[in-house]
């Protein structure tokens, strides 16, 4: 007789590993998006104006907006109005982390001197 999910009971470590993992999913889904990963790639280098990720990433305005909307929405940034200008920073301690770690992978430019 097989086991099924109603019979199956996980082990408390178990249960709060799926827990973190279905966490963990939804974050990465948020980050799917090109548009939404390269933002949050570039404000791992700091806080930056809607005006200067427009024209940094070449995304245009209504664009950007819902990205960043998506992306605000999730807590995974967040924006301060100065005047006219709203500026945009990561919001969340895993997330810099976790951007660190891509843009160290993936954004940086790759050294061309290596040993080959």
């Amino acid at each position: 007789m097989g086991l099924t999910m109603e019979t199956m009971t996980l082990s408390p470590e178990t249960a709060d590993m799926k827990a973190k993992v279905d966490e963990a999913s939804a974050f990465l889904k948020k980050l799917s998006n090109p548009d939404r990963l390269l933002i949050a790639c570039t404000l791992v280098e700091g806080e930056r104006s809607v005006r200067e990720l427009e024209d940094a990433l070449g995304i245009r305005q209504p664009g950007l907006s819902q990205q960043i909307a998506e992306l605000r929405d999730a807590g995974l940034i967040v924006g301060r109005k100065e005047g006219k200008q709203v500026f945009y920073r990561l919001a969340d301690p895993r997330v810099e982390t976790f951007m660190h770690t891509m843009h160290a992978l993936f954004c940086k430019p790759q050294d061309s001197t290596s040993g080959e």
